[in-house]
């Protein structure tokens, strides 16, 4: 076999992997693929401060919004940055007509592990905003995710 053949075959292989264990995950978890038990459960801030007078949301509440989702959004831009840079050396490492397996595999591992802190930081901060809100707030927010889900 031709060494781009292999490697063509490799890229293929290591893509119908990736999508075997996303659907692995989807199953373990007990959920279908395309629902969200964490998205529909919490609330983005976006979704909050858009809603911020039908929920009553107070001063205090809009500002301790505003202040966390600023601290996370500069988290998230530094992140996005270093996502790029390994995922452009990535992308160099595969582009060789011979792949170094080991060099790949650990540029891998940190665009893994700057994925996690995303998600992490994501969740964080709807969580955050979840407990800062009342219940009635909670409630209400419910109703306006549900009455504006597209209807299946």
């Amino acid at each position: 076999m031709l060494p781009r053949q292999h490697g063509i075959r490799q890229m293929r292989t290591t893509a119908i992997v990736i999508a075997i264990v996303g659907l692995c995950c989807c199953t373990a978890l007990g959920q279908k693929p395309g629902s969200d038990p964490l998205g529909d459960n919490l609330f983005p801030p976006e979704l909050v401060m858009a809603h911020q007078q039908e929920i009553g949301l107070t001063e205090e509440q809009r500002e301790y919004l505003k202040v966390e989702s600023r601290k996370a959004q500069l988290r998230f831009t530094e992140l996005q940055w270093q996502l790029l840079d390994e995922s452009e050396k990535l992308a160099a490492l595969v582009k060789q007509e011979h792949v170094d397996e080991q060099q790949t595999l650990a540029t891998l591992d940190k665009i893994l592990d700057v994925e996690r802190e995303i998600k992490r930081l994501q969740i964080s901060l709807v969580v955050r905003i979840k407990n800062k809100l009342t219940s009635e707030q909670q409630a209400r927010l419910m109703d306006i995710k549900r009455a504006s889900a597209p209807k299946q």
